[in-house]
């Protein structure tokens, strides 16, 4: 599975606690040759690995280890590394397992507990900063939906929509602007507004920030007959046909994308600086740790690879070198910076993953509290 399959409810539910273990492997892979062919070797490394943790932890019986690496076993059969991209995520229990390939790297481990590994797949989803685009003109209305490096065809609710009677050479027209008075007829308002209404539907039903591509005469049109276009990102006016490659319109949109993309980024600096301004700002493991645990943290901002194996005590953090756990140890806890990540989605909080070495002043974490 990809990014675009990580809804809000499937992540609540991977992050639901589970009977021990919950095996987590992650790696990182490579899309292209000659790269990639180291993949297959380090991912037979992990299983053997992974089959060892399982083998010497004497919380899980002999019985729930043979049904583990069963189901690892067939994730890994089915891993289609032609469709490899910067990472891969296998979860597997007794009876079930996950593929993810994610488009953002991650580091190798194997983590037992008793709810998945999530992290990868937040910081992938948050890293996605997912977004949909509607090119438009007098004879053709197409939706696509966008990641960080994908644009794909849209093809549901409707979607692509091409008006009822077609108009001399509309894909000339369409290219050039060559006949501006079909800007001007009732037949393309009309057009326009039902294309509209389908978008508001989608919008409706997963809102995302939202690109308009079209000639001027089109952009302006669509604003006027609609409300779609009142909330749009960005408007780029610049042309396209129902012929329109997916490479082709990603490359008219790059620079508002990379503006868009530059503008989140400071968004997140201000609210920390504001935070701080207002002292409701906290960094820092165990102090983020312990707000998360009240429900106080409104948006907490995670170094991209910061983590941390501790063993916790009367409500504080010590940090263990994962080097030196013991199988079996329950007072271990492999990844607290995933902990910490679930507790604030579960209150509703925002996860924002940021550079590595950006919040090194703050110990790799940071966080804006609510109160």
């Amino acid at each position: 599975m990809d990014t675009d399959a990580l809804t809000p409810g499937l992540l609540q539910e991977l992050r639901a606690t589970r009977p021990y273990p919950a095996l987590s492997l992650t790696m990182p892979t490579h899309r292209r040759a000659p790269d990639n062919a180291q993949d297959a070797v380090r991912l037979r490394n992990l299983v053997a690995e992974a089959g060892s943790r399982l083998d010497a932890d004497p919380r899980v019986s002999h019985e729930t280890g043979a049904a583990v690496k069963a189901q690892l076993d067939r994730a890994v059969a089915e891993v289609d590394q032609r469709r490899a991209l910067d990472s891969l995520v296998i979860l597997a229990g007794p009876d079930e397992y996950q593929i993810w390939q994610l488009p953002r790297t991650a580091p190798e481990r194997v983590v037992l507990s008793d709810s998945y590994l999530t992290r990868n797949l937040v910081a992938a989803k948050a890293g996605a900063q997912v977004f949909r685009v509607l090119s438009v003109s007098a004879e053709h209305a197409a939706l696509w939906s966008g990641t960080n490096e994908v644009l794909r065809a849209e093809d549901g609710y409707g979607f692509p929509l091409r008006p009822p009677h077609e108009n001399f050479d509309p894909e000339r027209q369409a290219r050039s602007g060559g006949a501006p008075s079909i800007y001007s007829s009732e037949d393309t308002r009309s057009f326009f507004r039902a294309v509209d209404g389908k978008l508001r539907t989608v919008q409706a039903a997963d809102p995302r920030p939202l690109f308009l591509v079209g000639l001027p005469q089109a952009l302006s049109l669509l604003e006027d007959v609609g409300e779609c276009a009142k909330s749009a990102v960005c408007k780029v006016p610049k042309g396209t046909t129902a012929e329109t490659t997916a490479p082709e319109l990603a490359a008219e949109l790059k620079a508002a994308l990379d503006d868009w993309r530059a503008q989140k980024d400071a968004a997140v600096r201000d609210r920390l600086d504001t935070a701080l301004g207002a002292k409701t700002f906290t960094s820092g493991l165990d102090e983020v740790w312990t707000a998360a645990g009240e429900s106080r943290v409104a948006l907490v901002a995670v170094e991209e690879h910061f983590q941390r194996t501790v063993r916790g005590s009367d409500n504080h953090l010590q940090p263990v070198d994962p080097a030196d756990v013991t199988p079996g140890d329950e007072g271990i806890r492999e990844d607290i910076v995933d902990e910490l990540i679930e507790t604030v989605l579960d209150n509703g909080g925002e996860v924002v993953f940021v550079a590595d070495d950006s919040l090194a002043r703050h110990g790799r974490i940071a966080a804006a509290l609510r109160f």
